[in-house]
């Protein structure tokens, strides 16, 4: 069953680059009237979060109840330096974390999955529940550009809301 759920972990690696291949700088960081995040805002934000995952996901697998401390997505997407990175090599980079990271969990062993931290702000969550939910943010977020792309792209008047996407 985990080898499933890396199978659709890793799959979605490539995703986050197709979804902005061939904007532009400008469309990138076209700031959306409704006040949300720009489609680069996203892509920095989905490199950070899943860092941020491999991380918890990794201490989790090694050690005894790992503490699993939240983090403010709105104040990372907002560091001074932020708006200058390049949303591409972000994708990269994301998508070689995603390979290296699928290549420890397929090699832990099925007691593993079991295992626990507590996080900060849910409490308890296993290594198999965060594998989950690191695959469906990425769904969650490649709606957002997709309907931002859309928009831009005078496709659609209509996008999905969220505080962040």
């Amino acid at each position: 069953m985990n080898s499933a759920r890396i199978d659709a972990y890793l799959a979605g690696s490539a995703e986050l680059l197709k979804s902005i291949w061939g904007l532009t700088h400008d469309q990138l960081h076209a700031k959306p009237a409704d006040g949300t995040w720009t489609i680069h805002q996203i892509v920095i934000h989905m490199l950070d979060s899943d860092l941020i995952g491999t991380d918890r996901m990794k201490r989790i697998a090694c050690m005894d109840t790992p503490l699993i401390v939240a983090y403010d997505e709105n104040a990372m997407v907002r560091l001074p330096g932020t708006s200058e990175l390049n949303a591409f090599a972000a994708c990269e980079m994301f998508q070689k974390n995603r390979q290296m990271t699928a290549t420890i969990l397929r090699n832990l062993p099925t007691a593993a999955w079991e295992r626990f931290g507590i996080h900060t702000e849910s409490g308890k969550v296993t290594l198999g529940e965060l594998l989950v939910k690191y695959t469906q943010h990425l769904d969650h977020h490649l709606k957002f550009i997709a309907a931002k792309r859309a928009r831009l792209e005078g496709t659609a008047s209509i996008e999905p809301t969220s505080n962040a996407g």
